[in-house]
């Protein structure tokens, strides 16, 4: 007696639905967590190298580690929790906020009715990165610094094009019907 159980991907999946990508931001939106990694770290140490007789001071740059290793993970936690999932039916968008609250936005693929990316110059060239903006009626969706954005843009338009596809196949079915 073999049931046919589908395994999710994600807390929310419908039957039927099936993930087409997952993505998340670029690593430069971690700049934040690289500065408060570094700064602290930078401060604490310009006491120590001034006056160098007091051999307690060395323990000031210790400090500024620790400090900057927590801000970095409070970020890289941010980061990291923050992702965007495409399926064949919706785009969903879960954005961490702060350590324990989150945030998720939902767009049907139906509901989009354009999509466009931009680059913003020889940075985002370099490290590849950049906008995608997704409109709908009620809004835009704005992902920032997302990873190839051109490779997310082409398959965000497949997956709009294929619902579509198939919204006007089940239309076509009911009017015949």
């Amino acid at each position: 007696m073999a049931e046919n159980i589908q395994e999710k991907s994600f807390e929310g999946q419908r039957d039927g639905e099936v993930v087409i990508k997952v993505f998340r931001r670029h690593m430069i939106a971690m700049r934040k967590g690289f500065y408060g990694l570094l700064i602290p770290l930078a401060l604490s140490s310009i006491p120590p190298l001034i006056w160098q007789t007091n051999l307690e001071l060395f323990l000031l740059p210790l400090a500024g580690l620790i400090i900057g290793i927590f801000l970095f993970a409070y970020q890289f936690i941010i980061w990291y929790y923050t992702v965007f999932v495409l399926t064949n039916q919706r785009l969903r968008q879960i954005t961490q906020k702060g350590f324990f609250g989150s945030n998720v936005v939902e767009l049907k693929l139906s509901k989009i009715h354009n999509i466009s990316y931009n680059i913003p110059g020889f940075s985002g060239e370099m490290f590849g990165f950049g906008t995608i903006v997704i409109q709908t009626y009620v809004g835009d969706l704005v992902i920032n610094n997302v990873e190839h954005p051109e490779k997310i843009y082409n398959i965000l338009q497949d997956a709009t094009e294929a619902s579509e596809r198939r919204d006007n196949e089940e239309n076509s079915i009911e009017v015949n019907a």
